[in-house]
């Protein structure tokens, strides 16, 4: 007979993912920085890498694979930040700011969170004109309701919208893997364009925006909302085993991120370069001049591409706003009145005809503008063993992610001071 007082342990929620098999166990690990990864692939991206191959050829290279590193490291705090304290970032500067800054950044959240739908929902509406000759206007709630439909996914659990976001940039790694095998590349300029250099201003001005816009604010609230809880580690132990899966998670993800945006950077190298092909720093020109100089299809991939990132990150950033007021205002909105409030900046842009390149350009003005108040908290939170516990960054770890913050400050301030005043 057993004892009533000998306690039956139940296994730990860990133990249960690992229990389905060596694969299954270490891929449920993996999907929260595939949803984080959308925001180096939106359409912001699709003009300045296309810019800079086709102004400088292979010159920025080593731009596009730094930038990409320091992406990687701060994903990497923010993802270990929601896991330690089981808390998103707004969530954690609610506990422990001042309630007047905490407003303060509450306002810039929701400011940066509309912005940079603005700049998705237009993205996907240039898209859908260059894909079906819709109007801009119309392509635009499209888009909006679109991706209402990927957000509404969430209600299934977290799983499937992760693994739909991830097939999704999926599709535009593919689209990009097979526009640069039509057109070709010079490896070995390649390889030569990892060496550090630039050519003249303008060169530098490209480069401090490809570095600039490396971090995104709004990726970084909603990263840390994805790990936190995600896998419940009931100990030291599952905590570590768990953050090493976060650390392949990144790794994987902004590895697919940081290809797409060096494919497109070869791709107008080899396409543009030393051409007389025109308006090759617009998203319609770069779609038109592809189809010139590689193709009928490399410009429908293209097309195709910027359409799912237009989708995909549009969702991402609608999340991104619900994540913002539940963390730093502790209040929920109805998922609708939430799409609808972000859509409004987008589809008064498109209504009233604004040139959609320049509207991305000023939305990446006011997201350099947030980025301090989501970087400066993640490395000071991240440094506090209170917080942290065993996941306390090294002194290492902080010190390259402060060098990493204020470079990518500095350059933001350098962007906003070239846009504002020139």
């Amino acid at each position: 007979m057993v004892s009533n007082d000998v306690a039956v342990s139940r296994p730990s929620p860990l133990q249960v993912a690992r229990a389905r098999g060596r694969v299954r166990g270490r891929l449920i690990l993996l999907g929260p920085a595939f949803v984080a990864a959308v925001a180096y692939v939106d359409p912001g991206n699709f003009a300045t890498n296309s810019t800079a191959g086709a102004r400088y050829g292979y010159l920025l290279v080593w731009v596009v694979v730094v930038a990409n590193l320091m992406a990687m490291l701060v994903q990497t705090l923010t993802a270990k930040l929601g896991l330690a304290t089981g808390r998103s970032l707004p969530e954690l500067c609610r506990d422990r700011l001042p309630r007047p800054l905490n407003r303060l950044m509450w306002a810039q959240a929701e400011l940066v969170a509309m912005a940079t739908d603005l700049a998705e929902v237009i993205g996907g509406a240039v898209a859908l004109y260059l894909l079906f000759g819709i109007p801009l206007l119309p392509g635009g709630l499209i888009i909006g309701a679109a991706a209402f439909a990927v957000l509404a996914l969430r209600s299934r659990g977290f799983r499937t919208f992760e693994i739909v976001i991830a097939v999704l940039l999926g599709v535009i790694v593919l689209a990009f893997a097979a526009n640069l095998l039509a057109a070709g590349s010079d490896p070995g300029s390649a390889v030569a364009g990892l060496v550090p250099r630039l050519q003249g201003t303008d060169s530098v001005l490209l480069a401090a925006g490809i570095l600039g816009a490396t971090v995104m604010p709004h990726v970084i609230y909603v990263h840390s909302a994805l790990t936190r809880n995600r896998i419940p580690a009931t100990d030291d132990a599952e905590r570590r085993m768990i953050f090493r899966g976060q650390r392949t998670d990144v790794l994987l993800a902004l590895a697919a991120a940081g290809t797409v945006n060096l494919a497109m950077l070869l791709i107008a190298a080899v396409s543009f370069h030393g051409t007389t092909t025109p308006d090759t720093d617009s998203l319609e020109g770069v779609h038109a001049g592809l189809g010139q100089t590689v193709g009928t299809a490399a410009a429908l991939g293209f097309a195709v591409a910027l359409l799912v990132s237009g989708l995909a990150s549009t969702s991402v950033g609608t999340y991104a706003g619900e994540v913002i007021m539940q963390g730093f205002l502790r209040r929920r909105i109805p998922l609708p009145l939430r799409r609808l409030i972000t859509l409004i900046p987008a589809v008064a842009v498109l209504a009233v005809g604004l040139d959609p390149t320049r509207a991305l350009v000023l939305s990446q003005v006011v997201l350099s503008f947030g980025i301090p108040f989501a970087l400066i908290p993640v490395v000071a939170f991240t440094r506090r063993r209170d917080l942290m516990g065993n996941l306390v960054n090294h002194p290492l770890t902080t010190a390259a992610a402060a060098l990493v913050a204020g470079l990518v400050i500095v350059l933001n301030t350098f962007l906003l001071w070239q846009v504002v005043g020139g």
